[in-house]
């Protein structure tokens, strides 16, 4: 199975063009990555999870975060496209890195939030893609719910472990 055909990857890019959901595109690549056996944070979907989360720091103000973590994208992107042509294909790879790049300078100049979809370039994908948009119940882009969704779910189990790590130093 090519990579972007894996329902999770599907699930990103629904995410991630359809309603701007970067916190749930982060989510479902990273459960992705975690499956494949001997997962390291060089396997290529580290770079669209880095990507996921600049964009969330981003919209959210978090400019630091942002510029770090898409600064951290933007080369998994270019070592990507050396190391494995796989994830190059069925997306407009070249205009993906080009749109992370003009974000990683927006951040840089503190501009405010500039989404961008990921172009498809597969007949087949696009049509996966939006055969799966339309099946499910996409939160609307720009609502609190979409762009401030860690805080709004229950986040105690976080914060016990943050307070356990604490309590060892």
């Amino acid at each position: 199975m090519h990579p972007y055909e894996h329902p999770l990857f599907l699930n990103f890019i629904v995410y991630f063009n359809k309603n701007q959901d970067y916190f749930e595109c982060h989510e479902v690549l990273e459960e992705y990555w975690k499956s494949i056996p001997n997962y390291t944070k060089d396997h290529p979907l580290t770079a669209f999870i880095l990507l996921s989360t600049g964009l969330y720091h981003w919209r959210r103000g978090n400019m630091d975060g942002a510029y770090r973590t898409l600064v951290k994208a933007e080369k998994r992107m270019r070592e990507i496209r050396k190391l494995d042509v796989r994830y190059t294909v069925a997306i407009d790879f070249k205009k993906l890195v080009h749109d992370t790049e003009q974000s990683v300078r927006l951040v840089k100049n503190s501009e405010p939030f500039s989404p961008f979809p990921i172009a498809l370039t597969s007949v087949s994908l696009q049509r996966s893609v939006e055969e799966l948009a339309s099946s499910m119940n996409l939160l609307p882009v720009g609502s609190d719910a979409v762009i401030h969704k860690h805080m709004l779910r229950d986040r105690s189990d976080i914060l016990a472990e943050r307070e356990k790590k604490k309590r060892r130093h």
